[in-house]
Formats: C-alpha cells, structure tokens, sequence
C-alpha cells in the first residue's frame, strides 16, 4: 500500500507542478498508439518538429525534457556541444534552449533521418548547429549501415538490408577543440570502440554522456569503455535502462539486449 501511494502520488506530484511531464502524457495518449515508423508533424511547448517515429520521439521526450539527461551547467556562454547521433534532433532543440549561443555539432549517420533533422533545425529556426551526415568511427572509412527507420539505426556487419555511409574519425575530429561542454554518443553499440579511441582527449571534455549497449552474444566490453571514461579522473553515475526480472532466468532481455546503461560522467 506504501508504495502504491508513494508512485500514485508521485504522479500527481509531476502533473500539478512539471509541464513537460504533463507534456510527455498527452503525447503518450495521443500518440502511444500511432503506427511505428510513420512520419507526423508534432507541437510540444518547445517547439515543431517532424519525426520519424512517434513511440521513440515519446520517450526521447521524457528522457530529454521531463528527466533533464543532458542538461548541464558550464561558465561559456558559447559552449561547444558534440552530438553523436543526433536522430530528429530533439537533443539538438533541447542544447538550444539550454544555450541558445552554443556552437553544435550534430552527426546523423542515417541519410534519410538527417534529412528530417536538417528541416526541424530550419523550421525552429536553430541557429549555430552543423549537420554532419557521417557516422562516428574510429577512422574515416566507408561503412555498412543497417537503418531501423526511427533511433535503432546502427553500424552492420552485412550486407544485407544495409547501405554505405560515410564514417568519420571522431578522435581527429574532436582534437579540433581545446575544450568540449558536452559531448553526447548515442551510436547504438559503436561505442565501444569510439570510446577507447577517444580516451587520450577526456582531459578535454567537462560533461559526457554515452548510451552503452551490449548486444545478444557479443563481447559486453564495458570494462574498456569505463575504464576509457574515467582515463582523466571523471566521476560516473550509470542508470540501468533495460531493467529485467529474473536476470539468471531471462538472460537475453529485450531488443537483443542483456545490458543497456545510461552513462553519466562529469567533471567535479
């Protein structure tokens, strides 16, 4: 009964005082049962944007606004945001009206997803934000990307269902800058091996955030991409995102996921 209470009123607690949780559950019923991987054109309080998917634009909504993920603190009234799968651009809207004088760099490896994050950045009228049509790597190569047609796209292994993108070398990328604000890898298993290439240049960056995933069958690797975050003495929060009962039991997860973290690290 307590924690029925605790979450019931929990809720109430949001919806009287936080508009953007008001905000995510009108898009949860309005939207929660519209058909995947069709294109709509949204209004929420913080702007217009067209999106790929309404259920993932739903939970990147509370995730960016209603749980602040990437909200930050920093002295520079032009911060320098790197944005490593930057989707719709939702996360690129959210930096904005943090720091409307930021300089960002927004990488969007699908062709057809940046083409909608082009048009939402023009259509909020988003001013000081690079497009890159590039997927993050550890080299600049041509790469086999398999898109999913909403936030899944990722790097592939096959041809099959994939298409040629161009990869950048984000390492050589980033020693562009004396100092980085934040900078946001959500590359949906690439990791990985971004992280560790970037390790020599974390004295560079004050925030960081980072989608781990460890696939299905796969080598999980967290211990590198840790032991590459915190290279220069930043302090970690991680959050379990793909939460599971009976872990010993169902061993698999879901979306061909046994581990998905929330990556949080900064500098004190």
């Amino acid at each position: 009964m307590k924690f029925l209470l605790q979450t019931f009123f929990k809720g109430l607690y949001f919806w009287f005082t936080d508009r953007t949780f008001r905000t995510f559950v009108r898009l949860s019923i309005v939207y929660g049962s519209a058909k995947r991987y069709t294109r709509k054109k949204i209004h929420i309080p913080e702007g217009q944007l067209v999106v790929a998917d309404a259920k993932s634009f739903i939970w990147q909504y509370h995730e960016i606004f209603h749980k602040k993920y990437y909200n930050f603190k920093t002295n520079s009234s032009h911060p320098i945001i790197i944005d490593c799968g930057s989707n719709i651009g939702l996360s690129v809207l959210g930096f904005k009206k943090q720091y409307p004088d930021a300089e960002i760099h927004a990488f969007e490896a699908d062709s057809e997803i940046c083409k909608i994050l082009n048009s939402n950045i023009e259509g909020n009228k988003l001013k000081g934000v690079h497009v890159h049509n590039q997927a993050v790597w550890i080299k600049d190569a041509e790469l086999l990307f398999a898109s999913e047609g909403a936030d899944g796209g990722q790097l592939s292994q096959s041809n099959e269902a994939s298409t040629k993108v161009d990869g950048i070398d984000l390492n050589r990328f980033l020693s562009r800058f004396d100092k980085i604000d934040f900078l946001k890898i959500d590359i949906e298993g690439a990791e990985t091996s971004v992280l560790p290439h970037i390790k020599n240049l974390m004295k560079n960056i004050d925030n960081l955030f980072v989608e781990f995933h460890s696939y299905n069958g796969q080598t999980q690797l967290l211990n590198e991409v840790i032991q590459a975050i915190s290279a220069d003495g930043h302090r970690i929060f991680m959050e379990n995102v793909a939460g599971r009962q009976a872990p010993f039991v169902n061993k698999n997860g879901k979306y061909g996921m046994d581990l998905q973290l929330n990556i949080f690290a900064y500098r004190i």
